[in-house]
């Protein structure tokens, strides 16, 4: 796995953000628990890592495009995550050349393709996919020989799609609902090796149970064989939580932090776009792009 973290030799006491989040092992994924909680202040822990806030659905539909739009041009959002078949896919690729805005491939396998000249044969495959995903909650676990070739169709018939639209293979993906992480999808090998790929999410304590966090650190593990990772992820809601912002901020402190977000959500847009975040990540790093190493051309 690249070295994407800041980890180096294990000491006998930990550094504070070891504390709070502490690697299993130094150049390997690291832990999604929470270890401790913060014993430094904002100002007292130094400034290694970087924050990035990417906003999902780009070009969904013309309200997220343009919400999200103006969270960039307001430098609270770093990059895009691009949904391709969708009503606004055209316009959103454009304005994203034109104002060169860092876009990964959001890969759609839940949610109906909304763009008028769809293929009807990719829409018929992606129902079935999306009929068995949204069968029962731990669908997206079991891996179904009989949609082997309904996931790979679909995958890459959007890498394509993306290709055509912004000029480029996509150097970045995750997924809506985060259905790359299905087992079809990563057992499969869909996803193009060498790209960045978003791990699952880091937890709070308590947020999730042992079974759960140990499922997505296995996750992770297979993920990082092919693929780049961040050193954590986190979405931007619920807000309403000021310790655990603190907390993901602080960590962004000193590695490098995703948070994903939905400018499209009132409370999440007004939280961007009206300044409040610059508020929260005072002294830390937003970055201007999706890049997994902080360095001064950020």
């Amino acid at each position: 796995m690249p070295d994407n973290t800041t980890n180096t030799k294990v000491e006998s006491t930990p550094t504070p953000v070891e504390e709070l989040y502490a690697p299993s092992a130094p150049n390997s994924s690291l832990d999604s628990d929470l270890r401790g909680h913060p014993r430094l202040t904002r100002d007292e822990v130094p400034q290694t890592g970087l924050l990035i806030i990417n906003a999902d659905d780009w070009g969904r539909d013309h309200e997220t495009t343009d919400r999200t739009l103006e969270c960039i041009l307001r430098g609270a959002v770093s990059s895009v995550s691009a949904m391709v078949f969708m009503a606004d896919s055209e316009r959103a690729a454009a304005m994203a050349q034109e104002q060169r805005i860092d876009a990964g491939l959001h890969l759609n396998l839940t949610t109906p393709f909304s763009a008028t000249d769809c293929p009807k044969q990719l829409t018929e495959h992606q129902q079935r996919i999306s009929r068995y995903l949204r069968r029962h909650r731990f669908a997206q676990v079991v891996f179904h020989p009989g949609l082997i070739r309904s996931f790979k169709y679909v995958a890459s018939a959007q890498c394509e799609e993306f290709r055509r639209l912004y000029g480029a293979a996509p150097e970045r993906l995750d997924g809506h609902h985060h259905m790359h992480l299905s087992a079809n999808v990563l057992l499969g090998g869909l996803l193009p090796p060498g790209t960045i790929v978003r791990r699952n999410f880091s937890f709070l304590p308590g947020e999730k149970s042992w079974g759960n966090r140990f499922y997505r650190r296995a996750g992770d593990r297979i993920l990082a064989r092919r693929h780049r990772l961040t050193d954590f992820f986190f979405s931007l809601a619920p807000l309403q939580s000021p310790d655990r912002l603190h907390r993901i901020f602080l960590l962004a402190r000193q590695f490098v932090v995703e948070v994903e977000t939905h400018p499209v959500k009132p409370e999440e847009y007004r939280f961007l776009a009206g300044g409040e975040i610059f508020r929260w990540t005072e002294g830390c790093r937003i970055a201007s792009c999706y890049v997994l190493k902080s360095n001064g051309n950020t």
